[in-house]
C-alpha cells in the first residue's frame, strides 16, 4: 500500500480559539503575535504526542520507588522556523522543546515566477542520522516555499518519520502538492481552507503572517 499525506488537525478548542483570533481582521499585532505562539505551543504539543523519543527508568521518591517516563537525551531534535512568520510559530513552541537546536530558513518569492528565492540556508550539514527535525511554516498557501524547505532537507537525507511539519493554516492546494511529492510526511495544522486567490493568499485564511507580525511583507 502505497504512503499518503498525513495531516493532522487536533480538535482542541485552545486550537481554535487561537485561530480565530489569528482570522480576525481587528486583532491588533501583539494579539496577533500572542496568538501565533499560542497556536505554535499547542501544535508542537500535539506533534510530539507520539513522536518524542523517551524511555522508561526508575524514580526514587521521598517515599519509595517508581516506574517514570523521561525524554531521551540521546535523541537530538532540530527546529527549523521559516523566517520570517515561522519564528511566530517558533517562540511558543521554544517553551514546549527548549533544548532543540535551531535552524533558520529564509525564502522569497522571486519577482519574475512563482518559484522561491533562498535568502538564508542555516540547516547544518550533514544532520545526523538520529535527529528528529520539525519545520514550523506559518502557512501552506501553495505550498512551493515547503517543498523548496522539504526537497533540501530530503538531500541531506531527512525524510520520513524523523520529520515532521507545525502550521497554522494549510489549504488544499498546498496539501495536493505537498502529497504528490512527499506522501511520507506528517503535517499538524490548526484549520484547512480550501482556497488560494488569484493573489496566491489563502481564503478565507489569516491575513498575511509578516505583515501582522512585522508590518511588513518583505
Amino acid at each position: 500500500m502505497g504512503m499518503t499525506l498525513r495531516v493532522v488537525v487536533p480538535p482542541h478548542p485552545l486550537i481554535g480559539h487561537w485561530l480565530s483570533v489569528l482570522r480576525d481582521g481587528t486583532t491588533p499585532p501583539a494579539l496577533y503575535a500572542s496568538a501565533m505562539a499560542e497556536l505554535g505551543r499547542w501544535l508542537t504539543y500535539e506533534a510530539l504526542r507520539d513522536w518524542l523519543p523517551h524511555r522508561r527508568l526508575v524514580i526514587t521518591t521521598p517515599d519509595g520507588s517508581a516506574e517514570g517516563d523521561v525524554v531521551d537525551p540521546d535523541v537530538p531534535l532540530l527546529a527549523v522556523p521559516m523566517l520570517r512568520a515561522g519564528l511566530g510559530l517558533w517562540q511558543g513552541a521554544q517553551a514546549v522543546l527548549p533544548a532543540a537546536r535551531v535552524a533558520h530558513v529564509g525564502l522569497a518569492r522571486a519577482s519574475t515566477t512563482a518559484e522561491p528565492d533562498w535568502y538564508l540556508d542555516a540547516l547544518p550539514a550533514p544532520i545526523p542520522e538520529r535527529m528528529g527535525v520539525l519545520v514550523f511554516a506559518p502557512v501552506i498557501a501553495s505550498g512551493t516555499s515547503l517543498a523548496a524547505v522539504l526537497e533540501r532537507l530530503q538531500a541531506l537525507g531527512v525524510g520520513g518519520p524523523r520529520l515532521r511539519v507545525v502550521t497554522a493554516l494549510a489549504a488544499s492546494p498546498g496539501l495536493k502538492l505537498l502529497g504528490e511529492r512527499f506522501p511520507e510526511l506528517t503535517l499538524y495544522a490548526a484549520c484547512i481552507d480550501a482556497e488560494v486567490n488569484g493573489a496566491g493568499s489563502i481564503v478565507p485564511g489569516i491575513g498575511d503572517p509578516d505583515m501582522r507580525l512585522f508590518g511588513s511583507a518583505a
